[in-house]
């Protein structure tokens, strides 16, 4: 019943994270956009102060948007603020990085393989990542290297630092999550400590009759933008657990990069197209970057001196019979992938794939073969021990069999 519980407040958590996420990300993408579409208002407009003003059409109905250079002057009796969706999602964000990763830190976080952690200092290690990424960034939006355009390389090679350090610190998966924990940081942050800020300091000398100072409002527009290039990183990390593919091996952290600089570029694209300025090699180098990888990723890595011992071993030792290869499965995986699972982790089977018997062996063999075999990633952190030959043997008879 307990781990019944557990699964049911992880569902709720990812839920209302998720939704929050949406709304967040959302009403990001949409005043990026709508800063970037702002055209030149007529006369009229310039002397009440408006900076830019856009017409659009959406639901049966026109809308007339206007930008105030600075401020109106007085404040209306209605004014909207776009606060809760950042902090809802880091707030159900950390709840399910607490739920999933911290409680169940042995079975999600703490790779002895990587390096042997107690679940206490796993925990103060990863919450230790997310204040020292933050501190780092604001200290160097502080400078003058803000306003360069090396501030994204820079931001990028400590992105990297943090990176390396992260996957060889945590498990692939606690790692990468961690990462995407790191960047939703920095971006509530920009929206608790200077975005919010600024825009009160705005309300407040409007409110007073006085001339709003522009510098806080700049400031907030600069780490918007931050948080706007932000964006596609996040979402790709809220979903990596589900791609192994991604975080198994000694160079996820070069996979991690490669992935938030594609997600980088193909947000740089978007954003000089709501311009006016089409550049579509920004798209192209994305996809052949993401091509590439993936090429990479799945490339055989067995060289030809292995081939040629696997070819010798398996001249010299028969497959396994199907008995064997039902009894090796059901030691090693069925566990976790049964009707009756008996790891204490997974109350039901994961993603509903069950190995109870040869039928749904067969059903799930390229699964198998991919996650078993190949990125050994499963069985989960190896918890029942599956050895290299073993490996190596189910996926000679899954090869033969299937």
């Amino acid at each position: 019943m307990d781990v019944f519980f557990a699964e049911w407040v992880s569902l709720f958590l990812r839920w209302f994270h998720v939704i929050a996420g949406v709304a967040w990300i959302g009403a990001s993408f949409y005043f990026i956009w709508l800063d970037n579409h702002l055209t030149e208002p007529p006369q009229w407009k310039k002397d009440a102060g408006i900076g830019g003003d856009l017409w659009a059409i959406h639901g049966g109905g026109f809308y007339e948007v206007a930008k105030y250079k600075v401020g109106p002057k007085q404040m209306p009796e209605h004014l909207h603020w776009f606060k809760w969706e950042a902090y809802t999602t880091w707030i159900t964000g950390m709840l399910l990085l607490t739920w999933v990763y911290y409680f169940g830190a042995q079975a999600y976080l703490i790779d002895p393989n990587v390096l042997p952690l107690s679940t206490g200092r796993a925990v103060l290690y990863g919450l230790g990542f997310l204040l020292a990424g933050w501190l780092i960034y604001d200290a160097l939006c502080r400078t003058r290297l803000v306003e360069s355009r090396w501030f994204g390389v820079l931001i990028f090679a400590i992105g990297c630092g943090f990176a390396w350090l992260l996957t060889h610190t945590f498990s692939g998966r606690g790692a990468f999550i961690h990462m995407g924990a790191l960047i939703g940081t920095i971006m509530v942050a920009n929206v608790f400590f200077k975005i919010i800020p600024g825009q009160r300091k705005m309300v407040a000398a409007v409110a007073a009759g006085e001339l709003p100072d522009p510098k806080p409002g700049l400031t907030g527009k600069q780490r918007s933008v931050h948080n706007n290039y932000f964006t596609l990183p996040v979402i790709f990390l809220m979903i990596s657990n589900h791609y192994p593919m991604t975080y198994q091996g000694d160079d996820s952290w070069l996979i991690l990069m490669a992935i938030i600089a594609i997600s980088v570029c193909v947000r740089h694209y978007f954003n000089l197209a709501h311009r006016g300025q089409r550049q579509p090699a920004y798209l192209v180098a994305a996809a052949l970057a993401f091509v590439l990888m993936a090429a990479i990723l799945s490339w055989p890595k067995a060289t030809a001196s292995a081939n040629t011992a696997s070819s010798a071993h398996s001249e010299a030792t028969p497959v396994m019979s199907d008995a064997d290869a039902l009894a090796l499965v059901q030691t090693r995986c069925a566990s976790c992938h049964s009707a009756a699972p008996t790891d204490s982790m997974f109350p039901t089977a994961p993603l509903g794939v069950m190995l109870d018997d040869l039928a749904q062996i067969e059903r799930w063999s390229g699964r198998i073969t991919q996650r078993a075999v190949v990125t050994r990633d499963m069985p989960f952190l190896n918890r029942t021990q599956m050895t290299d030959a073993e490996r190596q043997a189910l996926g000679d008879w899954l090869k033969q069999r299937f």
